[in-house]
């Protein structure tokens, strides 16, 4: 299958089993999160409801299957804050480097754009050198869409008894001029 045969589309609460299908192997198998233990499917839909009432959320879908989901979020909670956003992304396992995640991010930089975000910022787990948990290929990624190194964190998530990195990645989508205009919230622009 290929990438343009993909559609991309907005999650909704009954993708969320699906999609914590596609989470529970990066949170058991990687250090990609830092985060230990699977939530609950629960707690997997207050996250996508939650993402939902401001940013997009949204899958990557064929054939009534789903293949991955990348959403926005906040950047930071204050106000000044509000052009930038954080960008997160998994896709299934047996469809990585596909076109996939690429598709994805597209879809995502159109629809910040229309919510003037200006800002993407990716926060991402970083190895001092590869290992079974964690490579660089996702700042392979984030460098091949666009995004530059900004910062990096050492020694600050610990995971299978290892020390990681983070870095953050950015690319600039928008204009920064002296009076940006409002940003949307997603569920806004759905209704318009």
């Amino acid at each position: 299958m290929s990438a343009e045969e993909i559609k991309i589309r907005t999650a909704t609460l009954d993708d969320a089993r699906e999609l914590l299908a596609i989470y529970a192997p990066y949170v058991e198998k990687t250090a990609i999160t830092f985060e230990y233990e699977v939530p609950t499917l629960e707690a997997f839909k207050k996250r996508i409801e939650n993402t939902l009432n401001r940013y997009p959320y949204l899958v990557a879908e064929a054939d009534g299957e789903l293949f991955g989901y990348a959403y926005t979020s906040a950047f930071k909670e204050r106000a000044a804050y509000d052009w930038a956003v954080e960008v997160s992304i998994y896709v299934r396992e047996d469809k990585r480097g596909g076109g996939i995640g690429g598709r994805l991010y597209a879809a995502l930089e159109d629809i910040s754009r229309a919510q003037h975000i200006l800002n993407l910022n990716a926060c991402i787990a970083y190895p001092e050198s590869e290992d079974e948990y964690l490579t660089k290929d996702s700042v392979r990624f984030h460098e091949h869409l666009g995004y530059a190194m900004v910062g990096e964190f050492h020694k600050c998530g610990y995971k299978f008894g290892r020390w990681y990195d983070m870095v953050w990645m950015e690319k600039m989508i928008g204009a920064h001029t002296d009076r940006p205009e409002p940003v949307i919230a997603f569920s806004k622009l759905q209704e318009d």
